[in-house]
C-alpha cells in the first residue's frame, strides 16, 4: 500500500547543509531548532497537553538525499568508514523511504495567530528538513537499559579542540556574530565533520561549512606533541 505523507512543518535550524549536521541530535548542546508547522497544520489544538512530555520523536525527511536513491549497504561513520553493513543496521540518509528519527528536547511552544511552533533544545536536522509526525517520548517504552547497539554501544567522547585565527576573530565581530553562534560553530566543528576515515588525522585541506547565515572556512592543524585541532581560518557572509 502507497501512502501519501504531508509534512506537519518544517524544521528551522542553523544548519544549511548535511556537512555541518552533527551525527546525533544531543551533540552540539547550545545549538535550537524549531518545528514550524504548515498553514493547514497551524491549529493549537494539535498541541493542546504537549508541554507534560519533556523530549519528542520527530519523524522526518532526508529530503536532500532523494534523488541520490538508496543503498543495501553502507560505511557507518563508527566503524571509521571503511567497513559496510546492511542500510537497516544503520541510521545512515540513504535509505529505502528517505525516512529518519530523531529524538529532541522540548523548550518551549509557541502559539499566536500567526505562528504555532515547537521550539527544541539541540537537534541534528538539515534547515527546511520536512516533518511528517511527532510523537512524545516515554521513558518506560522507549528506554531499554540493557539493550544492545553492537557497534554504536557507546556515544562518541573524543572532540577536538577549536582555535580561532586572528582574522577570523575579527571578521566574527565585524559581521556582528553571537556568542551563542560562536559556541555552536566550536561544537560542531570539535565534532570533526570530514569522512570518518580522516577523522584524527591531519590533511592540508581547508574546508567550508555553512552555519546561520555565515560561510565558515577551517582546516585541521597538528600541534606539537598534542592531537591535532580545528583552526577556524575566515568567517564570512552567505552570499
Amino acid at each position: 500500500m502507497d501512502l501519501k505523507l504531508s509534512p506537519l512543518g518544517l524544521i528551522h535550524s542553523p544548519y544549511q547543509e548535511k556537512f555541518s549536521v552533527p551525527r546525533q541530535p544531543g551533540l552540539v548542546s547550545a545549538t535550537t531548532s524549531s518545528l514550524v508547522f504548515n498553514a493547514e497544520f497551524a491549529n493549537p489544538d494539535l498541541l493542546d497537553e504537549v508541554e507534560q512530555f519533556s523530549h519528542f520523536w520527530l519523524v522526518f525527511a532526508f529530503h536532500q538525499n532523494v534523488q541520490s536513491g538508496w543503498k543495501a549497504k553502507v560505511r557507518p561513520p563508527r566503524l571509521g568508514g571503511n567497513k559496510k553493513v546492511g542500510v537497516l543496521a544503520s541510521r545512515s540518509s540513504f535509505r529505502p523511504n528517505h525516512l529518519g528519527l530523531s529524538l529532541l528536547e522540548l523548550s518551549h511552544v509557541e502559539r499566536s495567530p500567526k505562528k504555532l511552533a515547537m521550539h527544541f533544545k539541540g537537534g541534528d536536522l538539515v534547515n527546511g528538513t520536512p516533518i511528517y509526525d511527532v510523537k512524545p517520548y516515554l521513558p518506560y517504552a522507549d528506554s531499554i537499559p540493557n539493550a544492545q547497539a553492537g557497534y554504536a554501544q557507546q556515544a562518541p567522547q573524543h572532540q577536538l579542540l577549536v582555535t580561532w585565527t586572528e582574522q577570523a576573530l575579527q571578521q566574527a565581530r565585524q559581521l556582528k556574530l553571537e556568542q551563542t553562534q560562536g559556541l555552536v560553530i566550536e561544537q560542531v566543528l570539535a565534532q570533526d565533520p570530514r569522512p570518518a576515515y580522516k577523522q584524527n588525522k591531519t590533511d592540508d585541506r581547508e574546508y567550508g561549512v555553512a552555519l546561520y547565515q555565515f560561510n565558515i572556512r577551517w582546516r585541521i592543524v597538528e600541534v606539537s606533541n598534542s592531537e591535532p585541532q580545528v583552526e577556524i581560518v575566515s568567517v564570512t557572509h552567505a552570499a
